[in-house]
């Protein structure tokens, strides 16, 4: 069966290479957002199987948003991108409910599955 993704990420230039690269890998990408907040919104209404999800948000930060999605829709594996290294970010990468973290110059379909498999 196909994994179905959702990406939150406020660069549309990021939002469609993610989407043309992991379509190319595998993956049905069902929804984007530019924001945490619709991110989150559309998340819990889709349910996919994955979420790539910014840390710098224009409204919330990945962190908050990650949360917000394993209350609302457990079933769905977070991993946060960013252009950052994620030691940038202290243990918080560790401490959220997020898989993992993949650095979006290091993003593949490969990547992804290594943390949600």
């Amino acid at each position: 069966m196909t994994p179905t993704l959702v990406i939150i990420d406020d660069h549309a230039g990021f939002r469609a290479f993610a989407r043309a690269l992991l379509e190319a890998e595998g993956y049905a990408v069902v929804g984007e957002a530019a924001d945490g907040t619709s991110g989150a919104e559309l998340v819990c209404r889709l349910l996919p199987d994955v979420v790539l999800l910014d840390v710098v948000l224009p409204d919330l930060d990945g962190f908050a948003v990650s949360e917000r999605i394993a209350d609302e829709a457990p079933g769905c594996a977070v991993v946060l991108t960013s252009t950052r290294r994620a030691v940038s970010y202290g243990g918080r990468v560790a401490a959220s409910p997020a898989r993992g973290f993949v650095g979006k110059s290091e993003l593949s379909g490969s990547a992804l599955g290594r943390l949600t498999g």
